[in-house]
This record gives structure tokens, C-alpha cells and sequence, in this order.
């Protein structure tokens, strides 16, 4: 398996031209400066935000409303998808603790994974044309109908690929829907259980391990978005060579 993961990644190109690096550059300042603008006004509006045992312990006075109102978004997520489950994970993770934050985690996930499975066949395949794009829905066919399990496990591992879209197309495959929910909360847990440690981190007031967790999981996000075409085809080719499919 080395030979061929060596064989199929190579060192990518980040940019372009030095205009693109630097108009890169550019915007992740404005971001930043953004980003701190707006953070100094909320703290100067509520201070209790700058203190993250003051606004964790405010937080959980709403008692056991708040995980289960967690769990919901959670589920929601994954069925609209307007939030990455990460930055979902991290507030659960700053709320809960790194334990119980991946707890609720991994249930919302896995509760959402069977919905959006159990939509997708209830409704068939002209309800998921209409909730993921036909480009990513094209690439899923040709996947799952290869090498299955393998590719879903994979997808849901790296983060940045598009895994909650995956719940959906698995949905037209024939795999059982406890052979899929199992897979992806496998998948899912190891980055899951990263974000949710830096979450807890941060409310522990640790900000050196949060960088660390967070620089982590940023990094394999970043890399798995702007090479999920080549992680995929290296996945195939991986399991067809390993798995002799």
C-alpha cells in the first residue's frame, strides 16, 4: 500500500503565479483583521465572552435542554449542511468537554447520516439530484459502484470531503443503512474527537493546545478540500489494488 500511496500523491502546486499567492495573502489578512474586529466588539459588548468558564457556565444553566438542543443541530447539519459539523463539533466540545462534546457529536452525525440515507431512498433519486449537485453525485455513482464501503469509509475520514452530500448518495446504493451509518460514524470519529479536544481546550483556557488541535485539523481540511479529486482517485486506486475490486 505505500508503493501505491507514494505512487498516486505527488506534491501539489498551491498557486499559480506569485499574484495569486499574494492576492491569497491579502484576503486571509482582511479576514483575520475581520475576525478580530468583530471579536473586540462582542467582547467590549459582553464580556462574559472572554471568559470561557463565565460563558460555558451560562450556557449549561439551560440544564438538559442544551444537549439535546445541540443534537438537533447537529442532525440539521447534516441534512442542510449551512454549517461544517466541525465548527458544530468544536461548540460542543467548548460546551461539554472533550468526552461528552463527541458523545453528542457522533450522535447527532449518525442520527442525520440515517435521515439523509433514509430520505434519499424514500424519495429517490430526483429528491438527492435536487440536494447535491449532479457533478458530485456523478462522481459517488462511479465510486460506490466500484469499490463500496471502502470509498464511503475514506470519504468520511478525510475531513473536507464532501461527506455530508455522501449520506445522500449512498442512499441509491443497495448497502444497508446500518452498514452505512456504521462506516461513517468510524469515519467520522477520529476528526470529530480532535475538534471537540480543541473545544474543550479552549474552555479549559489552554490556548496553546487549542492552536495545536485546531492547526491540526485546519490543516487536513484545507488540503482535503483543494485535493478531494486526487484523494479520491488515489482512494480507488488504493482499493482496487488492495482490495482486488
Amino acid at each position: 500500500m505505500a508503493v501505491v500511496m507514494s505512487s498516486v500523491f505527488r506534491v501539489p502546486v498551491l498557486f499559480e503565479s506569485a499574484a495569486d499567492r499574494w492576492r491569497t495573502i491579502l484576503f486571509a489578512t482582511i479576514l483575520v483583521a475581520v475576525a478580530v474586529l468583530g471579536g473586540s466588539v462582542l467582547v467590549e459588548q459582553f464580556p462574559f465572552l472572554a471568559d470561557p468558564r463565565a460563558l460555558r457556565t451560562w450556557l449549561l444553566g439551560y440544564g438538559a435542554v442544551a444537549p439535546l438542543a445541540f443534537i438537533a443541530v447537529q442532525i440539521a447539519q447534516v441534512l442542510v449542511a449551512p454549517v461544517p459539523g466541525q465548527a458544530l463539533g468544536f461548540a460542543s466540545g467548548y460546551l461539554f468537554g472533550a468526552l461528552w462534546g463527541t458523545l453528542y457529536s457522533m450522535v447527532g452525525i449518525v442520527v442525520g447520516t440515517a435521515l439523509a440515507i433514509s430520505l434519499a431512498r424514500l424519495f429517490g433519486r430526483p429528491y438527492v439530484e435536487r440536494v447535491i449537485t449532479a457533478d458530485a453525485l456523478a462522481s459517488f455513482d462511479g465510486m460506490m459502484a466500484n469499490h463500496g464501503l471502502a470509498v464511503i469509509f475514506l470519504v468520511f475520514l478525510v475531513p473536507g470531503l464532501p461527506d455530508d452530500a455522501l449520506c445522500f448518495a449512498a442512499g441509491l446504493t443497495d448497502i444497508p443503512v446500518r452498514r452505512i451509518v456504521l462506516v461513517a460514524a468510524i469515519g467520522r470519529f477520529p476528526g470529530f474527537f480532535l475538534v471537540n479536544s480543541a473545544g474543550a481546550a479552549a474552555a479549559d483556557g489552554d490556548p496553546f493546545l487549542t492552536a495545536v488541535l485546531l492547526t491540526l485539523l485546519v490543516a487536513a481540511s484545507v488540503l482535503g478540500y483543494l485535493y478531494r479529486d486526487q484523494l479520491l482517485s488515489a482512494v480507488s486506486t488504493v482499493t482496487t489494488r488492495t482490495l482486488g475490486r
